[in-house]
């Protein structure tokens, strides 16, 4: 039926939708195209909305798929326009075809949990850092919305000389940065996660 059609359909959508948020940085990234990274993020506070909506489809979908009633036989019944005997259903209207979508949907769900996999580790080797050299500041950041989002701006904040530890936070909105002043600047860490699409707002000394 179509409607099985678009109702399987409506259900990837929504599930893209719900997590596009999260699949573009990382796309940015392996891209090199960083400020593309926060180009979805205004669909974040929409993300539960998605996510129901996408359950509420693919339920209904599956309700209907597993609860088809026999419908009454027909003289009139002729062949459908691809050929196939009437009734039997296209692949894209089976069970198989609504398990695979079910399954790419709850893929992209869970993306935000598993999205780190996809960012390469960026491990520091500190050598002789004087400590009076050791600087701490704290970035308000707007435009993260999930762990995929801290993931890029940590990743390009590390790829500067000097840099310590940088511990960046979706929910709390920041970046908290400790570095070596006498090898990058605050101004550079700035640059840097300014690529990203995101954008600090303010920044403070800890």
């Amino acid at each position: 039926m179509k409607s099985d059609t678009k109702l399987i359909s409506a259900g990837l959508l929504t599930a893209v939708a719900a997590s596009l948020c999260c699949i573009t940085p990382v796309l940015a990234l392996v891209a090199g195209t960083s400020g593309l990274a926060s180009t979805f993020s205004w669909l974040e506070p929409f993300r539960p909305y998605f996510i129901g909506l996408t359950i509420l489809v693919l339920g209904f979908a599956w309700y209907q798929k597993l609860n088809t009633k026999k419908e009454i036989d027909c003289n009139c019944e002729t062949a459908n326009l691809t050929g196939d005997k009437a009734g039997k259903p296209k692949f894209t209207q089976s069970k198989t075809f609504l398990g695979i979508v079910t399954a790419f949907a709850i893929v992209m769900l869970a993306f935000p949990y598993y999205s780190s996999v996809f960012y390469p580790k960026t491990e520091k080797q500190i050598i002789m850092v004087n400590p009076s050299n050791i600087q701490r500041i704290e970035f308000t950041i707007k435009g993260m919305t999930c762990a995929s989002c801290e993931k890029h701006v940590n990743h390009e904040v590390n790829k500067l000389t000097g840099i310590i530890s940088s511990k960046a936070s979706y929910e709390n909105g920041n970046a908290i940065v400790e570095f070596d002043n006498s090898k990058t600047t605050i101004l550079e860490i700035e640059k840097a996660i300014n690529s990203t699409g995101y954008s600090v707002t303010d920044k403070k000394e800890n």
